[in-house]
């Protein structure tokens, strides 16, 4: 059963067969098309749309054994948010967006905002009903896999979604300190979400925080220390003493604090192709979850021998720990192609047993 098999994974209990997710394939309407056997497009109907979505990911297509999903995001922070436009991503250009907007305007508004006191306000029982319910209907769209409820905009993403990128790096460049007081204002606010998370009837919650770039942190790593980590600690307390499994997830390149992550109390890594998975299973693959790292850009651009080599290394990293999901990171969007996508799940499934 994929339920069976991905909770036994994340509780590190070794399943017969290494369990998996994917991330927007199955938004990816020529490939769930194919799987599926419905003809669908993203003219569809939302609900024609979502029916497909599901049967995709269920046993009789893919066969998801867990699903990545969060409730909290940048609409929380009410008008106190950036938009920065969105690059073509969605099948049909769906998510495109040349326009952006933001209240703040230059680094002085970001060093003398004060998140704690001027972002919204929600009755704490209402939040924990939200994530009762958010989680609910994940299980019904997905009732065969792990599902959950969680967090996008945890700390460093918050700040993202609130100044925009440009503000940000400037105003930490110029007062890396007051910065610092600024992220433990936002700190305060966000932790009565964790808090109500705790309190939820949830088992398993996503964190999600893009702490870095590609090629790695952003801000000094000793600020991270100062700043972020110690946050992390009070936020997840909570979590663990309620008995939540926590997922955490950051894009980019974040092999200088996968350490300092693992000791905030987390129980799983999700990870891009940039973050060193070798490195976690070394040190973690025993006592950890984690979820990865196949590279998009092979599905994308590369040979069928090139594919079944890029999920052979990543079997090779993982089938020998409890606690290994594979998944393509950082998704397999509308632009793959749908013949290298089958290939790769056709790998996946034969190499998959243990």
């Amino acid at each position: 059963m994929s339920y069976d098999d991905g909770w036994a994974a994340l509780n590190l209990e070794m399943p017969g067969r290494v369990p998996r997710t994917e991330y927007s394939a199955s938004e990816h309407w020529g490939l769930v098309s194919r799987v599926t056997g419905k003809n669908v497009s993203s003219r569809d109907d939302e609900a024609t749309l979502k029916k497909a979505n599901n049967e995709f990911i269920s046993s009789n297509g893919w066969n998801y054994d867990f699903v990545w999903n969060v409730l909290i995001n940048k609409q929380y922070l009410g008008k106190f948010s950036t938009n920065m436009g969105h690059a073509e991503f969605a099948a049909g250009g769906t998510d495109f967006q040349m326009e952006s907007t933001s209240w703040c305007t230059s680094p002085e508004d970001v060093l003398a905002f004060d998140p704690e006191s001027q972002l919204p306000e929600y009755i704490y029982k209402d939040l924990i009903r939200h994530f009762e319910e958010h989680y609910a209907k994940s299980v019904s769209n997905a009732p065969e896999a792990v599902n959950m409820t969680g967090i996008y905009i945890t700390l460093v993403s918050g700040l993202i979604d609130m100044f925009g990128w440009d503000n940000l790096l400037t105003a930490a460049g110029l007062d890396a300190k007051k910065f610092g007081e600024v992220t433990n204002s936002y700190a305060r606010w966000v932790q009565k979400y964790f808090d109500a998370m705790a309190d939820s009837d949830v088992p398993v919650i996503m964190v999600h925080d893009d702490i870095v770039w590609t090629s790695g942190p952003f801000i000094s790593p000793a600020w991270y220390r100062e700043f972020i980590f110690p946050h992390y600690k009070n936020f997840f307390r909570p979590l663990l003493d309620s008995g939540k499994k926590i997922m955490y997830t950051s894009d980019g390149n974040y092999n200088e604090f996968v350490d300092d992550i693992a000791a905030s109390g987390i129980h799983g890594f999700v990870m891009e192709p940039t973050t060193d998975m070798g490195y976690i299973a070394q040190r973690y693959g025993k006592t950890h979850a984690f979820i990865g790292n196949a590279d998009t850009r092979i599905l994308l651009f590369g040979t069928k021998d090139e594919i079944r080599q890029e999920v052979k290394r990543c079997m090779d990293i993982g089938k020998d720990c409890p606690g290994f999901f594979m998944a393509v990171g950082n998704h397999i969007p509308a632009n793959t192609p749908v013949e290298n996508a089958l290939y790769y799940n056709e790998v996946y499934e034969e190499l998959s047993r243990r």
